[in-house]
Parts: C-alpha cells; sequence; structure tokens
C-alpha cells in the first residue's frame, strides 16, 4: 500500500480520470493508467489495481447511457475480444512489464495516427469511413490481449468507434456496455494471476468516490463538447497515452 501522500494525489488524479473517461471523454482513460503505471513500479500490478475502479465507472457509465447503446457494434467485437483476453492472460507471464509497456504504446500510437488519416482522408464521404470485418477482427483481439495486460484497450475501442461514425450520446453508451462486459470477463483472469487480492480491494474502495466524482464531470464535460471537438480529443489524449507509455 502506498503511503507517499504524492503518489496517493496522482493514484486519486487517476481514478477522477477513470470517472470522466467512463462518463464523458473516452480517450482520458490511457492518461490514467500512465498515472497508475507512475505510482506502482509494475505495470501488471497496477493493472489488477485499476481494473475494480475501471468496472465501478462502467457501471455509472451504463446506468447513465444504457439506452444509447448500439448492439450492432459490439456483436462485431465481443467474441473476438474474448479470444485477445484469453491469448493475453496465457500469455502475461511470458512478457516483462517494459516490452508490455513498448508494445501497448506502439499499438496504440499506430492505429491513433492511421485514425486520424482516415478521419480526414475521408471527410465527406461515409462509405469510405467504414472499416472491413476483418480490422474489427483485429482491434477485437488486439484491444482483448492489451486490456488483460495493462487495461489499455480504451485507445482501441476509440478508433473503432470514431470510425463507425457515432454519434457522441451513442459513442459513449455503445462504449459503456462494451466495457463493463469486457472488464468483468477479465475479473476471474486476473484474480487467477494474483493481481487481484483483498489488499488490493481495499485499495480500489478509498478511491471509489474519486470515481464517481470523475464520473459527474464527464456527464456534465459531455453536454458541452460539439461532436467534431469530441472525436478530435478522443484521438488526441489516445496519441498523447500511447507515447506516454513508451516513454
Amino acid at each position: 500500500m502506498i503511503t507517499d501522500p504524492l503518489l496517493w494525489l496522482c493514484a486519486a488524479l487517476g481514478a477522477f480520470m477513470v470517472g470522466v473517461s467512463k462518463a464523458g471523454i473516452t480517450g482520458l482513460s490511457i492518461l490514467s493508467i500512465a498515472l497508475f503505471n507512475h505510482v506502482f513500479p509494475s505495470s501488471k500490478q497496477a493493472s489488477g489495481l485499476v481494473l475494480p475502479l475501471l468496472i465501478f465507472g462502467d457501471f455509472v457509465a451504463v446506468f447513465s447511457y444504457r439506452k444509447h447503446t448500439q448492439w450492432h457494434y459490439l456483436w462485431r467485437l465481443l467474441p473476438w475480444t474474448a479470444a485477445g483476453v484469453v491469448l493475453g492472460y496465457f500469455t502475461l507471464g511470458r512478457i516483462s512489464d517494459h516490452t508490455a509497456r513498448i508494445l501497448i504504446g506502439s499499438i496504440i500510437v499506430s492505429l491513433a495516427a492511421l485514425s486520424f488519416w482516415r478521419k480526414y482522408a475521408s471527410a465527406g464521404d461515409d462509405k469510405a469511413a467504414s472499416l472491413h470485418w476483418s480490422a474489427g477482427a483485429v482491434i477485437g483481439m488486439t484491444a482483448g490481449f492489451i486490456t488483460l495486460v495493462a487495461n489499455a484497450a480504451g485507445p482501441l475501442m476509440a478508433i473503432y468507434l470514431v470510425a463507425m461514425r457515432l454519434p457522441k450520446m451513442e459513442y459513449v453508451g455503445t462504449a459503456a456496455v462494451f466495457f463493463m462486459l469486457l472488464n468483468l470477463f477479465k475479473v476471474p483472469f486476473m484474480v487467477d494471476l494474483g493481481l487481484i487480492t483483498a489488499q488490493s480491494f481495499s485499495f480500489n474502495l478509498m478511491l471509489a468516490p474519486a470515481v464517481l466524482l470523475g464520473a459527474l464531470a464527464g456527464r456534465w464535460l459531455l453536454k458541452h463538447v460539439n461532436q467534431n471537438l469530441f472525436e478530435q480529443l478522443v484521438l488526441l489524449l489516445s496519441l498523447i497515452g500511447g507515447i506516454l507509455l513508451i516513454v
């Protein structure tokens, strides 16, 4: 358990960002992951500690935005994402923290850059903005893998949903249900790996109020951000978060 007040401040800020990301600007989730990786020396330990906070934020977001969920986009991803989680479970013990951070950061930066290119290259062309099913499969499996390793699937989902040109309310509602189902699916794997324990859960309970406060702030923010700015913020924060993981 941490004792340094500055690290507690970083942890509380990270939990606040979790709440904001779940109910508002999704790209902030990767910044919260970067903060928790600063608080804890092991990215694997940080992954287990953050998961219950993410689930708490998921419940708040689903309660707020469930009526906006677009289920047909979820069915395209969930089977592939589940396969990616299983793959991550079997490989987590075979890669170092440093390798995991470099791999995840590189994937996020590459896909965010690609998404920026797609967004502006296909401006005004809805057909060009759509993704082939195989791209959804790759994104789903990659998201499943890296969400088990570092809870960093947010940017990949952001890229997928922005490419689908979902309005911001449908975007948030669809992402909320997707991540609630995904994060609950991950719990038995994280417990088996020893990354979620009674001690880590007591730490989660202390940070839960910060998640709730962040969710309230995220709901307010979502109402005051226009669609184009919303998409740009999501992609930009994903890009920044990927770079932070690399460095």
